[in-house]
């Protein structure tokens, strides 16, 4: 982050608040030409500091109300069972996030699917049978006070 200068820092904070701002009002924000903040924005996103844009779903009218958070371990913890866990888990769509933790178990999963009886089928017929794979623990969200992910659909 060294090479991001204040300009550049408030462009991102301006593009977090709001992917849909039109570049002629983000210049404005900033205080640059809109010619200049093009450029600036393609330097952001060649150098890789904004990662794309999107629009947040809400989840609820896409009857998807459940949110799990899921803590998983593996049975054996070797190079070769991280890497084949990270390959399936990627291509599961009910999963958003997947973080390798340290601690008491390996992984921590977040999940959303419709129902408790959904996440049931999901349990068993997708997440135990990921490679490694040895016990979960599951956790229900009782109320989200943040959520900013993608929803599979």
């Amino acid at each position: 982050m060294a090479d991001l200068d204040g300009i550049d820092r408030r462009i991102l904070n301006e593009l977090q608040a709001d992917g849909r701002i039109s570049n002629i009002e983000l210049a404005n924000r900033v205080g640059l030409a809109p010619t200049s903040m093009s450029d600036r924005l393609r330097r952001l996103q060649r150098q890789g500091y904004i990662a794309g844009f999107g629009a947040r779903l809400d989840p609820h009218r896409l009857g998807l109300g459940l949110l799990v958070l899921v803590e998983v371990s593996l049975d054996k913890t070797t190079p070769d069972i991280f890497d084949k866990f990270a390959e399936a888990v990627s291509r599961t769509p009910e999963v958003l996030e997947c973080h390798m933790v340290a601690g008491g178990f390996d992984y921590l999963i977040k999940a959303r699917l419709p129902d408790m009886i959904t996440y049931r089928r999901f349990l068993g017929e997708v997440l135990l049978s990921l490679p490694g794979v040895s016990e979960t623990r599951t956790y229900p969200v009782i109320e989200e006070v943040k959520n900013d992910g993608p929803l599979p659909i």
